[in-house]
């Protein structure tokens, strides 16, 4: 048996939690992938994987084990790098995590403009309104709006974004401009579930207000509770890029922008390792320049 090409196979069903699905990812049968977690916890001695019909779970030993795994397939990947140039010549696959909305309007033309300029590189955009796990989710560059917590990733600041709040010019019209966060309690409230938390709305910098608000409409994506404010139905708090366009073209206009918290940090984060590769050097140092140069994100 191929052993590294074993832990490759239960990296895989840790990271997908199907044997069919690592299966079809790596391009190989289920009876295979089976046979490789079988021949694997043959050779170790203990099990690692208990197997339902709904769900896989890692045991203890499995648990220890994948942490190893990981580690020991990313070696064996910089070294494979470094014996093919990898780490002087932008080149393979290149994973590019972001939030959707940021993702779509940013990050994209940042990472097709990228492809042009190095055509030995191909690349995955992650586009997800989640923290992903760069390590274990093989992710080589993320970009993060918000406040990082400690950890062994390399970050990168290039610019901030606000929390605004807004609304449609006819709905200001008909229900009046919020003068004071107190306000906003007797206005509708338009929210969207991947950033809904909190039945709280923070304001001011340096002098907190805290503000209870319940959304009557609450949608699962930001562009949805963003078309339905541009349709006049409510206000809506989102993150300032993410309205900007229909801010300068006159189809939402915020509000209380004299009460608005600390602009939130935007990072691009890569995990260190021993060695930067030139495909993740070459996109930072692009993704870097292009979007501390947008003056949307107010880079300073």
């Amino acid at each position: 048996m191929d052993r590294f090409l074993a832990m490759k196979i239960f990296s895989k069903v840790v990271e997908t939690g199907s044997l069919a699905r690592a299966g079809r990812e790596l391009n190989i049968s289920p009876p295979a992938v089976t046979r490789a977690i079988a021949g694997l916890e043959e050779a170790i001695g203990t099990r690692l994987l208990i197997r339902t019909t709904r769900k896989l779970t890692l045991t203890e030993s499995g648990q220890r084990y994948i942490e190893d795994c990981r580690r020991i397939l990313m070696d064996l990947e910089e070294a494979e790098a470094a014996a093919a140039g990898a780490f002087s010549q932008p080149t393979g696959t290149l994973t590019v995590s972001a939030s959707v909305l940021f993702g779509r309007i940013y990050v994209l033309p940042i990472l097709t403009e990228y492809l042009d300029l190095h055509p030995e590189v191909a690349a995955r955009a992650l586009l997800l309104d989640r923290v992903t796990n760069m390590v274990e989710e093989g992710i080589d560059v993320a970009v993060r709006i918000g406040h990082l917590p400690l950890s062994s990733l390399s970050a990168v600041r290039v610019g901030t974004v606000r929390r605004i709040v807004c609304g449609a010019p006819d709905y200001l019209e008909r229900h009046g401009t919020p003068r004071t966060p107190q306000d906003v309690a007797a206005h509708r409230i338009v929210a969207a579930t991947s950033v809904w938390t909190s039945p709280e709305w923070h304001f001011g910098k340096e002098q907190k207000t805290t503000v209870q608000v319940t959304p009557r409409l609450v949608c699962n994506t930001n562009e949805g509770a963003i078309e339905a404010t541009v349709r006049g139905w409510g206000l809506t708090r989102v993150l300032s890029y993410q309205v900007a366009p229909l801010i300068a073209e006159g189809r939402l206009i915020p509000v209380l922008s004299d009460s608005e918290e600390e602009p939130l940090p935007i990072h691009i984060v890569h995990p260190e390792g021993r060695r930067v590769t030139a495909k993740v050097r070459a996109f930072v140092e692009l993704a870097s320049r292009r979007l501390r140069d947008n003056p949307l994100l107010d880079f300073r």
